[in-house]
Formats: structure tokens, C-alpha cells, sequence
């Protein structure tokens, strides 16, 4: 998995904003700008951080959210398994003049050793990459245990309410919401709240099909799945829990468990 990670870094993470490396490895650019917007969106209440937050981001990729965080003054650790993916975010971060309050480091979450707690622990699309259940269950509790006493764990990832495994490849799993509420409290976790990001996701009910369709017809879908999408992501995005096929997890230490 390491291997595939760096390999697509070197063939994208330089690309423009970087998020053919981060988002949706070979779709069309609108449909990786509609991905960053869409998290964007779901985490803009959660990443109202003061100066000096200690934040850990893992698989930072290019920089995006660490970038981000650093120019609102938090102090910033960002781990990824892919060295293209940290120098690049080095360089964005050096481009945006935060990289005094960044720090970049190859290192794997299911064996994660860093100094120190942090006051904020971010995770954008991490856990749905990591197929063995075992570096899952000891992915999550290195989280737990580098978070401070009264930190804040966020965690964006591919969570549908119902089970659904038609988008499931070699390198992603779409695990049922379920699943993961009851690896959080295995790992001493509790849920504090759970946003919505995408309650109508045609584009996701239209990947499995893609590849079947008549060439000339997969952009035009793909841009009208994306674009009906994303109408209604803007008003109801939050709030359609239930609905989304991505979540956000806002977790914290359950009592007598730090």
C-alpha cells in the first residue's frame, strides 16, 4: 500500500493543487475540485483553531489541511507514508510561508510514535485505505493515545449508514458507519457529535457502472452526477446525517479511558 501511495505521488503531487495525489485518482479535474470542496465545507466548523494549537495531521499528503491550520497559527505535525507527498508539502508550506509552523514526517499510523499529545488530531480519508483489520483497530488507538487529555479527534471518511460494497477496490473500503462506532469505543473513544458531507451521493452510485458506459457518455455523466451532488451538499450537507455517504467523526477521550 506504501508502494502505491508514493507511486502516485510522484506522478501527481506536484500537479497543480495537488489533488489527483489526495482525492480521486484518475477522474477529471471538476471532480476532485468537487471532493476538496466538499470537505472543505464539512470541516470549516471543526478547524476554527487558535494560535498555537498542537495539531497532528495524518496522511497530510500535499499539505492541504496543514497548510491550512498553520496560516491560523496552530503548530503543525504532518505524517504521511509517502516521502514525494511531505516534500511537496513542504514546498506549499514554504510557498505560503507557514513552514515555521509545520513539520513533516514519514511515518505509518498503524505504528505511530511521535513526542507528546496533541490538542487536535485530523484525519481526512485515512481509515478507508487501510484494509487489515488489525492496523485499522491499531491505527485508531495510536490516534488515541497521541491525543491530549482534553483533545479533539476528526476523522473524514467513507461511512454509509447502510452496508454497501460495490465501490470497494484494493486499495478502499467503504466500511459501514457502524463499524467504525464501535472500533472508536474498543480504542477508549467517544463520539462527541457526527456531521453529514455528502447526503446524495450520485456520484458514488455512479462509479461502480463507469467503466461499462459508452466512452463519450462517462464525463457528461460524471459531471451532471457531480453537479447534482453537489446542489444539494450545499444546503442539507450537515445536517442529512443519515444520509451521507461520507461522515465526520468528532471524537474525544471517553471518561476514565485517557
Amino acid at each position: 500500500m506504501n508502494s502505491y501511495w508514493e507511486e502516485r505521488a510522484c506522478r501527481f503531487a506536484a500537479q497543480g493543487e495537488g489533488l489527483a495525489a489526495v482525492c480521486s485518482y484518475g477522474m477529471p479535474q471538476f471532480y476532485n475540485r468537487a471532493i476538496d470542496w466538499c470537505q472543505r465545507l464539512a470541516l470549516a466548523s471543526s478547524l476554527r483553531v487558535r494560535p498555537g494549537t498542537r495539531v497532528l495531521d495524518v496522511g497530510c499528503g500535499v499539505g492541504r489541511w496543514s497548510c491550512r491550520l498553520a496560516a491560523r497559527g496552530a503548530r503543525v505535525t504532518g505524517i504521511d507514508v509517502s516521502p514525494t507527498m511531505l516534500e511537496q508539502a513542504r514546498l506549499r508550506a514554504a510557498a505560503r510561508g507557514v513552514l515555521d509552523r509545520c513539520r513533516f514526517l514519514t511515518q505509518d499510523l498503524a505504528s505511530l510514535e511521535l513526542v507528546g499529545r496533541f490538542d487536535l488530531i485530523l484525519g481526512v480519508t485515512v481509515l478507508q485505505h487501510i484494509l487489515d483489520p488489525a492496523a485499522l483497530r491499531a491505527s485508531v488507538a495510536r490516534l488515541a493515545s497521541h491525543l491530549s487529555a482534553e483533545g479533539t479527534l476528526i476523522l473524514l471518511e467513507a461511512a454509509p449508514a447502510q452496508h454497501c460494497v460495490s465501490c470497494n477496490s484494493a486499495i478502499f473500503e467503504a466500511r459501514q458507519r457502524s463499524e467504525y462506532l464501535r472500533l472508536f469505543r474498543a480504542c477508549g473513544l467517544r463520539v462527541r457529535d457526527i456531521t453529514g458531507v455528502d447526503p446524495a451521493p450520485f456520484r458514488f452510485w455512479l462509479l461502480p457502472h463507469l467503466r461499462r458506459m459508452p466512452r463519450p457518455l462517462r464525463t457528461p455523466a460524471l459531471a451532471a452526477a457531480t453537479a447534482l451532488s453537489l446542489s444539494l451538499d450545499l444546503p442539507f450537507g450537515r445536517v442529512a446525517v443519515a444520509r451521507s455517504w461520507h461522515a465526520v467523526f468528532i471524537l474525544e477521550h471517553a471518561r476514565g479511558r485517557r
